[in-house]
């Protein structure tokens, strides 16, 4: 590990916006309180990478509070830092692998969840590892509140003509979906926040997919 590495690792433990490992665990059905010492609704960004969109959707949307959540320190202290030298109180950040996330969350406990650039695992065999397998969409359905909705922005068309799929043979509802994001009309405020990965990804004339649906 190199030293800039090794250096943020060091860095992020001081940071009281974030939480590693077990040290989650405990507040599991209590983030807002216990976190956030509010009781605002709860937004989550999985496999967050340098927080871009958690650290954004905060600033647009200070009446509630944001987890990003992936398991490489290095990325999440880009994050993490820009949220303390902003001073944007509504941030957070959890260092835990996503596969674990019933540990940290209660049932009914998450208002929305955002999964931004996955690694689309386009291996048959990988599949169950994709962040929109049934069996991470069972960790989502259980953790969401009623009609909490998930949103997928990929440049990977395998991914989103999978999980496309996957939405139609479990029942789920899809809100709004298109294989071009920017060239629809949707893109807002919102839909136009840009991570480090999308940015690279349309200089390079990408194609945007996005989904937003719901369970019920």
């Amino acid at each position: 590990m190199g030293k800039d590495k090794l250096r943020r690792f060091a860095e992020i433990a001081t940071f009281d916006n974030v939480i590693e490992l077990e040290n989650g665990k405990p507040l599991k059905g209590n983030w807002a309180k216990q976190q956030f010492k509010n009781n605002m609704p709860l937004i989550l960004e999985l496999g967050c990478g340098k927080g871009e969109y958690t650290v954004n959707l905060a600033k647009l949307y200070p009446d509630k509070n944001f987890i990003g959540i992936d398991y490489k320190g290095n990325r999440i202290w880009r994050g993490a830092k820009t949220a303390i030298e902003e001073n944007i109180p509504n941030v957070a950040f959890l260092r835990i692998q996503i596969e674990n996330l019933l540990d940290y969350f209660s049932e009914d406990e998450v208002d929305e969840i955002w999964i931004t650039f996955p690694d689309p695992q386009p291996q048959i065999s990988r599949e169950k590892k994709r962040l929109t397998s049934p069996r991470f969409l069972e960790k989502y359905k259980s953790i969401l509140k009623n009609g909490g909705p998930v949103h997928l922005k990929t440049d990977s068309d395998l991914l989103y003509a999978y999980t496309s799929e996957k939405i139609k043979e479990l029942g789920l509802i899809a809100h709004i979906q298109t294989d071009d994001l920017y060239a629809s009309a949707l893109p807002d405020e919102v839909l136009s926040i840009k991570t480090y990965y999308e940015k690279k990804y349309l200089a390079h004339n990408k194609n945007i997919n996005y989904l937003k649906f719901s369970f019920e």
